[in-house]
């Protein structure tokens, strides 16, 4: 109906037949906010469509809650015992009503139902979770008891003993000497060049040589104490009372080859660092615990590394470096970090390593490539999190606000290291991947195939025993003062 002027009139509001419910404004409110909500959902959904093509990590779903919303009560001029007209759906498109003055065929836009947001919460920070479940709780047990070798290196008294072994004029005179090498090495860089190692490191380096090349021993079988024949393993034993004491878990058995000798041989296995500095032989395990003894009592920081993997080594931290520093005394290795995965060829899952301060997950310094990653199956990641948290809790309780705040900078400054050698890793794989990269089973001009480490150590040895050799010959020259400067 319209007036003369052909504007339509509004019709009269029709009085409600029957009075209305409390709550139906309210209901009324929240009926208009979910269709507005869908709405939105929706708009955004078309434009993640078109930033999914520029953008493939952008996340591709949205989570909508399916509840439908409640019946409204009749409305003005209507039979309450008329059906209602059924509300928008949730997972249903809102489509807008026709305006007058846009053609209808401009008006259909097909839309595509609101996704969830399940793929966007992936790559969160991981929360430390407490251990539940027995596995868990077992590898906490485990990595608690490991965090405590360390505190063994820490009585000064066992520390000077463990000196007294150390002939320690000789440790620094090597030292110096190397250090005054990596100097003069610095200066003919530049002004500005920093030298490669500072004194301290050296000092770690030549007690590292003195200790595998003079003082432990390695022992697989070891010999008849009788006839020093070759012996042949019968299995474990029990250890004696004196063995027990000195910390021996457990004892090898091993049998003389000889028919005509047959003795045994038995081969505690002690845990005691200084018990150690004694017996003097051992195995991987008993060269990493006594080593890493006697780089604490030269003054150096350590860190005794745990590898899943059945192996042990040591880590110092390096006051020139500012950074934590990998020795192996058993490969006669400084800083190679890969020469397990890339050297060795063999596959890690967990390398943690424990203090006197607090503990670590070290597993990025020496698995920098997935495919050396073994499955890391004895906890989830956030439980781990959380033992390792506690163990540095445990360790740092009794230290001074300053000096756990140093400590915290420096766990800081390792994980960017972390960080760094991933980058490096994905930076290595995308350039042989490139037109013109490495393949696979060639080798490119600074390649991480443990190739770098395995010419370093050469090129170490090299330099030692040309060390050696002049120092052999000065010797001889001491020892025998008639000799004339022709050598006759």
């Amino acid at each position: 109906m319209a007036d003369r002027t052909g504007v339509p009139r509004r019709k009269p509001v029709p009085q409600p037949q029957q009075p209305l419910s409390e709550t139906w404004a309210k209901d009324l409110t929240q009926q208009f906010r979910r269709t507005l909500s869908t709405k939105r959902m929706n708009e955004l959904s078309s434009r993640s469509n078109s930033q999914r093509r520029s953008n493939p990590r952008a996340p591709a779903d949205y989570f909508v809650d399916s509840q439908q919303p409640p019946p409204l009560p009749p409305r003005y001029g209507h039979d309450a015992s008329a059906a209602a007209p059924p509300m928008p759906s949730r997972h249903a498109s809102f489509q807008p009503p026709p305006h007058p003055l846009v053609p209808q065929s401009s008006q259909q836009h097909p839309m595509s139902p609101p996704p969830s947001y399940a793929a966007s919460l992936r790559n969160l920070p991981i929360s430390p979770t407490p251990p539940t479940d027995s596995k868990a709780l077992r590898f906490r047990s485990m990595l608690l008891s490991l965090s405590s070798t360390p505190l063994k290196w820490e009585n000064p008294g066992l520390l000077d003993e463990a000196l007294a072994a150390i002939p320690l004029q000789r440790i620094y005179d090597e030292a110096q000497e190397e250090s005054d090498l990596f100097t003069a090495e610095a200066a003919s860089l530049g002004p500005d060049k920093k030298p490669a190692w500072g004194y301290q490191d050296c000092v770690v380096r030549a007690l590292m040589k003195w200790f595998k090349r003079d003082f432990f021993e390695w022992v697989n079988n070891p010999k008849c104490a009788v006839c020093r024949a070759p012996t042949i393993a019968q299995g474990m034993a029990a250890p004696l009372p004196d063995e027990s004491a000195r910390g021996a878990s457990r004892v090898e058995l091993y049998q003389c080859s000889s028919q005509y000798c047959m003795a045994y041989e038995r081969f505690p296995r002690y845990n005691d660092a200084f018990v150690l500095l004694q017996t003097k032989r051992g195995r991987v395990g008993e060269w990493a615990n006594c080593f890493t003894m006697l780089c604490r009592a030269v003054g150096s920081r350590t860190r005794w590394v745990w590898n899943s993997e059945d192996h042990v080594w040591t880590e110092v931290y390096s006051v020139h470096r500012k950074r934590w520093v990998h020795v192996d005394c058993c490969e006669g290795a400084w800083d190679a970090p890969m020469l397990y995965t890339n050297g060795w060829k063999k596959n890690l899952a967990y390398c943690i390593a424990f203090s006197a301060d607090g503990c670590a997950d070290v597993t990025r310094r020496y698995v920098q490539s997935a495919s050396r990653s073994a499955p890391r199956i004895k906890c989830p990641e956030p439980v781990l999190l959380h033992i390792l948290a506690e163990i540095r809790a445990l360790r740092r309780k009794d230290m001074d606000k300053q000096e756990k705040f140093r400590l915290m900078a420096e766990d800081m400054r390792e994980d960017e290291e972390f960080r760094r050698y991933i980058i490096e890793g994905l930076a290595f794989a995308v350039s042989r991947i490139l037109p013109g990269g490495k393949g696979e089973g060639e080798s490119a001009g600074v390649s991480r195939s443990g190739d770098v480490d395995a010419q370093k150590i050469r090129e170490e040895a090299e330099r030692e025993r040309r060390r050696l050799a002049r120092g052999w010959g000065a010797r001889d020259e001491m020892r025998d003062p008639t000799r004339d400067s022709e050598g006759r």
